[in-house]
């Protein structure tokens, strides 16, 4: 077995949690690899999900991502669908995937995301100011740092997506890592060791060598530990911070349901709206979810009302 092959078999089986994928019907069209943006060559690509009716001019973008591992054949039709009963254009969105890019990384892509659906609201219908984000464990994370700590735009860049800012207007997500350096309890830290032993790809940080005219490996622990306070969300709450739903198992022992107490301490401390939904017995996943992703729907409708 590769170790790609034993790394992706490790990775959180979220997706075969999820709801059965729904058959294409009228209710919804579907447009597949919208190239959002494109990184050393390669296109970074989406997939939209449109209500054909009842469309409430509000969108949802769901992050295709577990174990920070990404491909379109994650993208699941299941997942769209409660958002598009309700009218809300779902944006899945692919990111550039581990093990060949870190967490950093990573995070670039979901602010180009973001960007890219504030640039393009007028073609899909929708109010870039009434923008939710979600998704599921690493999915999860990736929505809190979006709701925590936006870019602003360029106002210098000839690119009309940088423009715009990577805001989000709320956040409702699953057992999301928040904390990579108080993970589980005070002081363990978990940047690709400990518990995430499994996941150290994500946590390769890499940094360019002038000299060399390379990436190489970052492996000062001081540095390593500075970068994984910076992608983690707990430390990034504010007054501002978008409305955030965590729906989290008790029994998790992946991502400890600390980590989902931790972020929404810290966002009641910041004075932004958090709640926390304890699922009693739940693991890292369970198989009615599709139930409470109706939570996630409803947290939306609250939270992006039209004003």
């Amino acid at each position: 077995m590769t170790p790609l092959r034993a790394l992706l078999l490790a990775v959180p089986l979220f997706a075969a949690l999820a709801p059965a994928a729904a058959q294409p019907d009228p209710g919804f069209t579907r447009t597949e690899d919208v190239i959002y943006g494109r990184k050393f060559g390669t296109a970074l690509t989406m997939d939209v999900f449109t209500p054909k009716a009842k469309a409430n001019g509000a969108g949802v973008i769901w992050c295709v991502s577990g174990g920070w591992y990404s491909n379109h054949d994650s993208v699941n039709v299941g997942f769209a669908k409660p958002y598009l009963d309700r009218g809300y254009t779902v944006f899945q969105v692919v990111h550039g995937s581990q093990p060949r890019f870190s967490i950093p990384e990573v995070l670039d892509d979901m602010h180009r995301a973001v960007r890219f659906v504030r640039a393009n609201a007028g073609k899909y219908g929708i109010d870039k100011d009434r923008l939710g984000i979600s998704g599921a464990s690493a999915g999860g994370h990736l929505s809190l740092m979006q709701g925590v700590a936006p870019r602003p735009g360029n106002p210098l860049t000839k690119d009309k997506v940088d423009l715009e800012s990577s805001k989000v207007a709320a956040v409702a997500c699953f057992f999301p890592p928040t904390d990579f350096l108080n993970y589980g309890k005070t002081g363990n830290v978990a940047l690709g060791d400990g518990t995430l032993k499994g996941f150290r790809a994500p946590f390769n940080f890499v940094e360019f060598d002038d000299a060399t005219k390379a990436y190489v490996v970052i492996t000062d622990e001081e540095k390593r530990r500075r970068i994984g306070k910076q992608i983690s969300p707990a430390y990034h709450a504010t007054k501002d911070s978008a409305p955030a739903l965590i729906i989290h198992g008790d029994k998790d022992t992946l991502v400890p349901i600390q980590q989902a107490e931790v972020m929404v301490a810290a966002y009641k401390q910041a004075g932004a709206t958090a709640e926390l939904v304890v699922k009693p017995g739940a693991a890292h996943g369970w198989g009615d979810i599709g139930k409470d992703i109706e939570k996630c729907v409803d947290w939306f409708d609250t939270h992006l009302a039209k004003q």
